[in-house]
C-alpha cells in the first residue's frame, strides 16, 4: 500500500507513526514541538485523534461510565472527563497538519465518528487510522472507507470474526489500500501478552499488509515484529515522560524514538534471504579460518610429522580435514615455517 507515495510493504524501510493522543497536555506550541521531534528523530507519520467528549460518550457518572479497574491508569476517572482533557482541539489540526507538512512528515486522525471524517476530509487528509475499540463500529469503517483513502485498523481485543467484518467492510465502501495492525489494547502493555507470532497469520488470513501498534516500553517487541512481517509500527511518542500527560507513561521520548527508528530498519534488513557459504562482505574473513602450515622447517624428501604440520591461522593452507592425509607424507621441496600446506608440497 502507498500514503502518499510513500510505499509501505515487504522490501520498503518500516513506516513508523508516531502517535501524539492527548501529549500535548492542552498546548498547542507543545503539540507543535511534538511534531518537530518526531520528524526530527525519523518518524514517517504523526498521527493525531479527532474527537470531542460529547462525540465519544455521555456526560454521566452511571456505571460504565467510570473507569473502576484499579489497575488502570486512569483509575477512577469519569469518561467524559478524561476524553475532555485528551481531546485535541479541532482548530488545532490544521496548524498541526501544516507543520508537519513543512517538515516532510505525514500527518492524519482516527476518527471516532462521522463528524470527525467530514471534519478531516476537509482538510484533506491522506489516510484514517481505525482505533482499536472502533473496531466493531462498522458504520465509521464503511464512512471512512468511503472516501478511498487508505485505512489502517488496529485490532486489539477483536476476534477473528471481528477483524473479518470490519475488513470486508472496507473493502465493500471502497479502500483499496488496507493495513490492520496487531495490538494489545493494555497501557502499557506486557510482552508476554503481545502474541506477535499472530502477525504471519493475520497476513495470510486476511490478504493485506500487516503492521504493529505497540504499548510496550522500548523497542524490542516492534523489532521482533518486523522479523515475523510487519511493516509498520505504531508508536505513542512525547517529549518526556516526566511531563505527565493522560498517555504519557507508556509514550516513546525523542531518544527512543530514533533508536527504534533505526531498531526496526536494522531488523528489515537482517532478514535477508535464504543463504549458505560466505557472503561477498564475508570473502576476506575467510583468511582467518584455521588451515594446515608448516610449523618447523622442513627439506625436501623429509616426513612431514605432527610437530612440523599444524593447525592454525590463517586459512590459506589445505583445510584441517586433510591433516591425516598429510601426516606421514614427504616433502616434495623444502618449506620454511609459516609455508601453507598445498597438494604440491606433497611428494
Amino acid at each position: 500500500m502507498q500514503i502518499s507515495g510513500r510505499k509501505i510493504g515487504p522490501g520498503e524501510r518500516p513506516y513508523v507513526i508516531a502517535e501524539m493522543s492527548g501529549n500535548h497536555n492542552q498546548s498547542l506550541g507543545r503539540a507543535l514541538e511534538i511534531v518537530d521531534a518526531a520528524a526530527a528523530n525519523g518518524a514517517d507519520a504523526i498521527k493525531l485523534q479527532t474527537y470531542t467528549a460529547d462525540t465519544m460518550t455521555l456526560n454521566v457518572r452511571m456505571p460504565g461510565f467510570v473507569i473502576e479497574d484499579p489497575n488502570s491508569l486512569w483509575a477512577g476517572r469519569q469518561l467524559y472527563e478524561l476524553y475532555q482533557e485528551a481531546y485535541t482541539p479541532w482548530e488545532w489540526h490544521k496548524p498541526i497538519m501544516d507543520r508537519a507538512a513543512t517538515l516532510g512528515l505525514h500527518c492524519f486522525s482516527s476518527p471516532f465518528d462521522a463528524s470527525a471524517v467530514d471534519f478531516l476530509e476537509s482538510l484533506g487528509v491522506s489516510a484514517y487510522k481505525i482505533a482499536s475499540f472502533e473496531i466493531v463500529d462498522l458504520p465509521l469503517i464503511r464512512k471512512a472507507a468511503s472516501t478511498g483513502k487508505p485505512m489502517i485498523m488496529s485490532t486489539g481485543m477483536a476476534t477473528a470474526g471481528e477483524i473479518e467484518e470490519a475488513v470486508s467492510t472496507a473493502r465493500e465502501a471502497g479502500c483499496q489500500d488496507l493495513m490492520i495492525l496487531k495490538c494489545t489494547s493494555t497501557y502499557p502493555a506486557k510482552a508476554e501478552n503481545t502474541n506477535i507470532l499472530t502477525i504471519p497469520h493475520m497476513r495470510a488470513m486476511f490478504g493485506c499488509e500487516v503492521g504493529l501498534s505497540d504499548h510496550t516500553m522500548g523497542s524490542g517487541v516492534a523489532v521482533a515484529a518486523v522479523a515475523l512481517g510487519a511493516t509498520l509500527v505504531e508508536k505513542h511518542f512525547t517529549l518526556a515522560r516526566a511531563d505527565g500527560g493522560v498517555d504519557s507513561a507508556f509514550s516513546m521520548e525523542p531518544d527512543e524514538l530514533r533508536r527504534l527508528v533505526e531498531d526496526v530498519e536494522n531488523a528489515r534488513l537482517s532478514l535477508g534471504q535464504v543463504n549458505y557459504g560466505p557472503t561477498p562482505a564475508e570473502i576476506k574473513s575467510l583468511g582467518f579460518r584455521r588451515s594446515l602450515y608448516i610449523a618447523r622447517d622442513v627439506k625436501a624428501g623429509e616426513v612431514l610429522t605432527p610437530e612440523k604440520v599444524r593447525v592454525v591461522r590463517p586459512g590459506f593452507g589445505l583445510p584441517p580435514k586433510f591433516l591425516e592425509s598429510v601426516i606421514g607424507r614427504r616433502a616434495s621441496r623444502d618449506a620454511p615455517a609459516g609455508t601453507p600446506v598445498a597438494w604440491d608440497l606433497l611428494a
